[in-house]
């Protein structure tokens, strides 16, 4: 993934708005800005979960089975909860099994059809994940108080409902 470390002033923007008249300087600047910080929030996110042994898609299927009662899960509905394909989602299982933090089980019925299960080392590993993960979390959004967290909610949902504009 490319970093844009050096983020744009206002004077270089200005000169792109010239020869592109389109371009809104302070769309352009937060919209940059919240990339950089999204990236930076991600390096850090991996930085903290490899101080356990893990990175962010293995992480993810582990908390998307602790989510479910049963803490089972289809790959196909793993792949489509953490928007990766199943080839990506099959790579995930596949450490994951390896390191003994998930399971397959096939069906009795039907040997094609197999469900992803949370081990206890699994639950483990997340057991002492988790209480990392909240206290760094709860560092890193101290700067914010309640409101200003339920402002940047409000925010981030009408930037999310303007996505669609760049797919186009």
């Amino acid at each position: 993934m490319l970093e844009l470390k050096d983020l744009p002033t206002t004077g270089v923007l200005q000169k792109f708005a010239e020869r592109y008249p389109d371009a809104d300087i302070t769309a352009v600047s937060s919209f940059l800005h919240l990339l950089r910080v999204a990236t930076d929030l991600s390096i850090a996110l991996d930085a903290c979960l490899s101080k356990h042994g893990l990175l962010q898609g293995r992480w993810w299927v582990l908390i998307l089975l602790m989510r479910e009662e049963t803490q089972t899960s289809t790959p196909s509905v793993l792949a489509d909860k953490a928007g990766v394909s199943r080839a990506t989602m099959t790579g995930l299982i596949d450490g994951l099994e390896q390191s003994g933090l998930v399971e397959r089980v096939y069906s009795k019925n039907d040997r094609r059809s197999v469900s992803i299960h949370l081990t206890t080392a699994g639950q483990a590993k997340l057991d002492v994940v988790m209480p990392d993960y909240y206290h760094r979390l709860r560092l890193c959004m101290q700067g914010l108080g309640e409101a200003q967290r339920e402002q940047m909610h409000q925010m981030l949902d009408l930037i999310n409902l303007g996505i669609p504009e760049l797919t186009k």
